[in-house]
């Protein structure tokens, strides 16, 4: 497994750039860069770009409605010329409340409005004149449609791939298997390794078999905290994930389209889905929290002695995971990042 982690998105960009240093020193494989209604992430990772070397730099992610597929294009093109072949286009949905809230524009038809992306991204760094006519995107716009002036184009400059490398983030079933099919790799949120298989094995089985072989094996994006620690301070850190837990299982999304709280469903824990929803929800965010299930925090968690945290790197592995998501807390966190990795490798 190669190893990944975030930068924040909000901050101080020096801050967030030295961070980007050390960890690419100590070994890590890829940095992701998110953007939800905050900065955006384009800007952070053009700088990223300029002060690292070798670790790759990953938009996680890019929704598909906040700009169009040419755009999304263009900017992976040129996020790869500047660092020099080592972007990775992190693309996703995200939700109707953000997009049609914070963007105004129009959640509809997500898988279709993401394939269509991906298509239309692929003919823009092969150079093709791009027309297209999916089921969301139309290039040029059709007859009928703005002044009629809409002319073919391709791409002026030459890229440094024609093929940018795409990532997903899917959660549902009819969102994991064209990851599985079309992606080069797979962003879920909130993966509990002892329980992915049954929970999306078979939407990652149905899309594997419609994958074109150019693509090579899917990637895998997922892990969690890290830490070798004693059992108090193991405990301090899974409860640590309770907030963020509860924020999406429970507020990122209405009653009946909260895709993370479907996720919850479907991992066992339904009863404590819909009651980390109606205690969130309803203004009782400590105890939305504090009903998060204990087992869960500790699955997804890589946290405690040594012996612990490394049991945990082969559930991920066995679980298909094959970049490994670490978020390393302790006095000396790129030893322990120099640690993990020789475990992960």
């Amino acid at each position: 497994m190669k190893l990944a982690t975030g930068i924040g998105y909000a901050g101080d960009p020096q801050r967030a750039a030295a961070e980007a240093r050390d960890l690419e020193a100590a070994g890590v494989d890829m940095v992701s860069v998110a953007e939800v209604y905050t900065f955006d992430a384009v800007s952070l990772l053009g700088y990223l770009a300029a002060v690292t070397e070798r670790v790759e730099l990953a938009s996680s992610i890019l929704p598909v409605y906040s700009r169009t597929p040419t755009l999304l294009g263009m900017t992976a093109a040129g996020l790869d010329a500047v660092s020099g072949g080592r972007f990775i286009l992190g693309l996703g949905t995200s939700g109707p409340q953000v997009i049609e809230g914070w963007h105004g524009v129009p959640y509809r038809k997500p898988i279709a409005a993401t394939r269509d992306t991906i298509e239309i991204c692929r003919k823009v760094w092969r150079r093709e004149t791009v027309v297209h006519d999916g089921e969301v995107f139309t290039l040029p716009l059709p007859p009928g449609q703005g002044t009629g002036l809409g002319k073919p184009l391709k791409l002026i400059n030459r890229p440094v791939r024609s093929s940018v490398p795409v990532y997903l983030a899917a959660l549902g079933h009819r969102n994991v298997q064209p990851a599985a099919e079309i992606a080069d790799g797979w962003i879920p949120a909130f993966f509990h390794p002892d329980k992915a298989a049954q929970v999306w094995g078979e939407d990652l089985a149905a899309g594997t078999a419609r994958r074109s072989p150019d693509l090579g094996p899917l990637e895998i994006v997922a892990g969690g905290t890290v830490a070798i620690c004693d059992e108090h301070r193991a405990q301090q850190l899974r409860d640590a994930g309770r907030a963020r837990t509860a924020l999406y299982v429970g507020g990122m999304g209405a009653r009946g389209k909260n895709f993370y709280n479907d996720v919850f469903v479907r991992y066992g824990y339904g009863e404590a889905a819909r009651r980390i929803q109606d205690l969130y929800l309803g203004g009782h965010k400590a105890e939305a929290e504090a009903a998060v299930p204990a087992d869960f925090l500790e699955a997804v968690t890589l946290v405690g002695d040594e012996g612990r945290v490394r049991e945990r790197i082969e559930a991920f592995r066995a679980a298909g995971v094959t970049r490994l998501t670490i978020h390393p807390v302790g006095e000396d966190r790129l030893a322990l990042v120099e640690k993990v990795r020789a475990w992960a490798a």
